[in-house]
């Protein structure tokens, strides 16, 4: 498995057709629960590591953040984007999530990508990300 050493930029930019889960509805009033807008903000970890997170954006299901990270990466195999819902009481509210390999990115040579990636279980999210380092086969544990 390749892994990346270096300096990471990532920029998120925005999300689209983000939807409330079950779980985030529970507190929802009224017949049509499809209306439901969230309170969402997007953590980033780089494998275990948490980097930040976006700022939560107020009563919507398509985001804009543009907000960008940058940090060291030792080793790194994979970043994870989870989209929460930022609930009023208790535990936020998972919405949808991805992972993206370091060795996805560094097979076309480029580094430089800048794409929408698809979350599951549904949306779709907007990032930019620059690497500067280098990569190279990472020990099997």
């Amino acid at each position: 498995m390749v892994v990346f050493n270096g300096l990471l930029k990532i920029k998120i930019c925005e999300a689209v057709s983000l939807k409330p889960t079950a779980w985030s509805l529970r507190h929802a009033v009224g017949p049509r629960p499809q209306t439901f807008l969230l309170d969402p903000y997007i953590a980033l970890n780089v494998d275990d590591s948490r980097i930040g997170q976006t700022a939560t954006k107020q009563k919507t299901n398509s985001p804009a953040w543009h907000d960008e990270f940058v940090t060291d990466v030792c080793n790194g195999r994979k970043i994870e984007l989870a989209v929460f819902h930022d609930a009023p009481i208790g535990y936020d509210d998972f919405v949808a999530n991805c992972t993206i390999q370091f060795e996805e990115l560094l097979q076309n040579g480029s580094r430089h990508f800048e794409d929408w990636i698809d979350l599951e279980p549904e949306g779709r999210v907007y990032v930019i990300i620059d690497l500067s380092g280098s990569s190279g086969e990472g020990r099997r544990v």
